[in-house]
């Protein structure tokens, strides 16, 4: 057979669709959607390999709406016309109960003016949008379109939903049967496969492929590294290779080794990565890494992603280097990324506490005779602009969730704060 086995595997019903049962599974969200036919606009952010495609297609065999598909890499502001336009008269005639569906893969890649178009289509009820993307919609979809369809995120599969998918290749595949499976070990396989359905299956191709007609397929961790070796091709940008360039990029800036960093970047450029993503992760970097001993890193990472939208590819690697090479030299601090996580955990532990009396506004006289705002010390009254005064919750005490970094920076803004503050005097 010349079709891949993921095609050949990919399921036709709910019923046999593997993984993400929190979306799927019994009296899940859109297992109720697709059983009850009314189907919302959605949003289906996942990494590649987890069924963002294979739902859409579920939905397509199972509900009565027509069913239309764009993928963003390929189609322009007039296809999206031409299917809307076709989507219309289909809303508009006496024989259609629902709306259409129009699903659009890699939805993130559709410009500002393309996804303007597609929301005026949601708004009035022409179509049923369903999405599908491996980027934040948050980053990547406008903020109007966010809220006319609902985001669900998939997760990567496990070990055992792979090994659930693995086990019904083997059984049901008549290319798989006709071989006969030798298993001996499976965890290179499935961490070769890195939670990606589809990846695991393309793995099973390249086994057969690389065995010789009438003998078995042998499963092993041997095997299946020794294999993927002879055939590095056989995994892109979406692959494991993805995620460990990318962990490798993100270790050498912050060890501080800038001919590293950009050598994983020239690996990522080379390999087809979306030239968002580096930028994207660098404004990560910049903020949980470099944070407070350098500020201006997070705005030159901020600058170089807005670069890559304005000037494109592939003038867009200079500021991609450029700001690899300042953040890798930067001094580090991670001292405000420390101080969120302290402050959410002692949140999750105390919960709702109210607001003192003296932080709260006082916009009416009701609230004003309640004791809304009084006592409070307005600082600017106040020589330096300085005045201590309680800002924690009554009877809270006053914890440390800063602590300031080992740098200059960090250093004077630590002396400025102990020469102002006296929790004790509050």
């Amino acid at each position: 057979m010349n079709q891949p086995l993921a095609e050949r595997l990919r399921p036709k019903t709910i019923d046999d669709y593997v993984g993400q049962t929190h979306l799927v599974g019994p009296g899940a969200i859109i297992r109720r959607m697709i059983e009850s036919g009314n189907i919302a606009s959605f949003i289906l952010w996942g990494p590649p390999g987890v069924g963002k495609t294979t739902l859409a297609k579920i939905i397509a065999n199972t509900t009565k709406a027509s069913f239309h598909t764009l993928s963003a890499v390929n189609s322009g502001v007039k296809d999206v016309r031409n299917v809307l336009d076709q989507c219309r008269a289909e809303a508009g005639s006496m024989f259609s109960s629902q709306r259409p569906i129009l699903f659009i893969d890699e939805i993130h890649r559709f410009n500002k003016s393309q996804q303007d178009s597609l929301l005026a289509a949601v708004e009035d009820g022409t179509v049923t949008l369903i999405g599908a993307t491996t980027e934040n919609p948050s980053f990547e979809v406008i903020r109007p379109l966010l809220s006319r369809a609902q985001v669900y995120t998939l997760k990567p599969l496990g070990d055992v939903e792979l090994n659930e998918l693995f086990q019904r290749a083997i059984s049901s595949d008549p290319v798989l049967r006709d071989h006969g499976v030798d298993i001996r070990s499976t965890s290179a396989l499935f961490r070769f496969a890195g939670g990606d359905a589809r990846k695991l299956l393309n793995i099973l191709d390249i086994l057969e492929q690389a065995t010789e007609p009438g003998k078995p397929i042998v499963i092993s961790d041997d095997v299946v590294t020794s294999s993927l070796q002879r055939n590095p091709a056989a995994y892109d940008k979406n692959g494991e290779m993805h995620y460990d360039i990318i962990s490798a990029f993100i270790k050498s800036m912050r060890g501080s080794d800038p001919d590293a960093a950009i050598y994983w970047m020239a690996r990522m450029i080379e390999g087809g990565e979306e030239p968002e993503f580096i930028a994207r992760r660098m404004v990560i970097f910049a903020a949980e890494d470099v944070g407070l001993a350098n500020p201006n890193a997070l705005l030159l990472a901020n600058a170089t992603f807005d670069a890559i939208h304005k000037i494109g590819w592939p003038e867009g690697r200079i500021p991609l280097a450029e700001c690899c090479i300042y953040l890798a030299t930067s001094p580090k601090s991670n001292s405000a990324y420390m101080a969120i996580d302290a402050a959410i955990d002692r949140v999750r532990n105390t919960g709702n506490q109210p607001v003192p009396l003296h932080l709260r506004n006082a916009p009416t006289k009701l609230m004003s005779d309640m004791g809304y705002g009084h006592n409070y010390l307005y600082p600017h009254n106040f020589p330096g602009n300085f005045v201590n005064q309680q800002y924690f919750p009554d009877n809270f005490g006053h914890p440390t969730f800063w602590t300031p970094g080992n740098n200059p920076a960090e250093k004077r803004a630590e002396q400025l704060q102990s020469q102002r503050w006296h929790p004790e005097n509050e």
